[in-house]
């Protein structure tokens, strides 16, 4: 990797996950055209970023990340993202209640819109079409028209991603996220909810705390962080030639910044070291992510952090873990022991969701929320057991009342999943189950800090 590195240099290498396009005049014209839009955050919105991933890094502060498996054209809307942001609010505020730590928080929304798959091909009966790759590549209806690959997506992911962006500043900084509302980020469908009394009493101790701050004389209004909040976007980097075009030079520094969301990430199925998405993410300067699964050595592990962050420096590259609730202790502490050994610096985090997928006895692509908790404890566990920092969590989830995780507080089981089965791709948490989520998440973190966590057992089933 000692040659130069350029925005295009990936086009060279290898590339897995990447659409067929049928007109590449098409494309060229999109991807010029994107490269002349403004970009859509900035590079010192990122800088901010890794300066607080590296307080991660060091255990100062855990990652709260989540949002939508894959956006969709047709419900983006204001409401859908407003109950997103209420619904990572009430999260974060029972993990920083908790753990008694920042929360670092980090959108799956607006960019993410490409999805990696299993296969090029999808067949239904007997008739086989190319595979749905999200709202930026093709639709998810099952024609032949609708799965060919059309450029024209990407302008429109832009413009969505844009005006979600105007949303999400709007709502962070505008007094939507003033912690004096604690109380009005319940919504509506889930009061009557195992853990709306939970929230109801953290809710009414914060209140208390900010009114006997005021009481003390404290101007709360000439506190930015109690009126607002920092929320920072994400996705996985995909499409590259929407990434290239989105790359821009920071006038400030001379660097390269994806400019196309403040974190993006390498998956698991893309993360081969002399292919062409190891090669486009080692030359930006943004925080990186790298999916870690079952078939990652500790070895082939180090070989791309020396790629991917060869300076060490802190808050730039976070490992995402994505083993499976059977296969979490005997995956993650190799990996653990080989970059400490090595003394690299990283943050650490759990995606619970993504390898413990199953199917449903009625037909439906469905995860446990069970298994999903089940992982969650035992790469605290881990982490405890090897002296290290469990720095946060990657959610798939969703501020709608939809059912297609089975279990949690409510118990939504596999008959209830077609009542509101609503995603273009993989099941999320729900509202509900995202908040259950986070009060289970919260006594993690609080056992962890008083260092009462157990070392875990040589089973999983924690």
């Amino acid at each position: 990797m000692s040659e130069r590195w350029t925005p295009d240099s990936w086009r060279a290498k290898p590339v897995k996950q990447m659409p067929d396009y049928p007109d590449a005049k098409a494309l060229a014209d999109v991807e010029a055209q994107l490269a002349s839009f403004p970009p859509l955050v900035f590079a010192g919105e990122a800088r901010n970023l890794k300066k607080a991933l590296a307080r991660v890094a060091k255990g100062e502060a855990f990652l709260l990340q989540g949002g939508d498996c894959a956006e969709s054209f047709a419900e983006h809307g204001a409401n859908n993202i407003r109950d997103f942001f209420r619904v990572f609010l009430q999260m974060a505020v029972v993990l920083t209640y908790a753990g008694a730590v920042p929360v670092v928080k980090i959108g799956r929304i607006a960019g993410q819109f490409a999805k990696p798959r299993s296969s090029p091909m999808e067949k239904v009966g007997d008739v086989e079409l190319p595979s749905y790759r999200g709202d930026i590549v093709n639709d998810i209806a099952f024609t032949k028209e609708a799965r060919i690959p059309d450029p024209q997506r990407q302008l429109n992911a832009y413009r969505q991603s844009a005006a979600t962006l105007n949303l999400l500043r709007a709502f962070a900084t505008g007094g939507f996220a003033n912690l004096a509302s604690v109380h009005q980020w319940m919504l509506g469908f889930i009061k009557d909810s195992p853990q709306s009394r939970r929230y109801k009493e953290l809710a009414d101790r914060i209140s208390e705390a900010l009114d006997f701050m005021r009481a003390c004389g404290l101007d709360l209004e000439s506190h930015p962080e109690l009126r607002g909040t920092d929320f920072y976007t994400s996705h996985e980097a995909l499409l590259l030639g929407y990434e290239q075009a989105m790359t821009r030079v920071d006038s400030t520094t001379g660097d390269w910044y994806a400019t196309s969301g403040h974190m993006i990430w390498i998956g698991d199925r893309t993360r081969q070291l002399d292919h062409a998405h190891v090669e486009y993410f080692r030359g930006i300067k943004n925080p990186i992510g790298l999916k870690c699964g079952p078939s990652l050595k500790g070895d082939e592990l180090i070989r791309l952090i020396d790629v991917l962050n060869p300076d060490n420096e802190p808050g730039r590259l976070t490992l995402i873990n994505r083993f499976g609730a059977d296969k979490v202790a005997d995956h993650l502490p190799g990996l653990i022991r080989a970059v400490e050994r090595e003394g690299r610096v990283v943050v650490w985090s759990c995606d619970p969701m993504h390898g413990n997928t199953i199917t449903s006895t009625t037909g439906y692509k469905t995860r446990p929320f069970d298994r999903i908790l089940s992982e969650v404890k035992t790469f605290f566990a881990v982490h405890t057991a090897e002296g290290t920092h469990a720095g946060g969590v990657h959610l798939e989830m969703t501020g709608k009342d939809v059912t297609e995780c089975i279990g949690g507080a409510r118990a939504i089981s596999e008959e209830d999943l077609n009542d509101r089965y609503h995603t273009v791709c993989d099941p999320r948490l729900n509202a509900e189950q995202s908040i259950d989520m986070a009060f289970l998440i919260a006594e993690l973190l609080k056992q962890e800090r008083a260092g009462r966590v157990r070392p875990m057992p040589a089973a999983a089933g924690l």
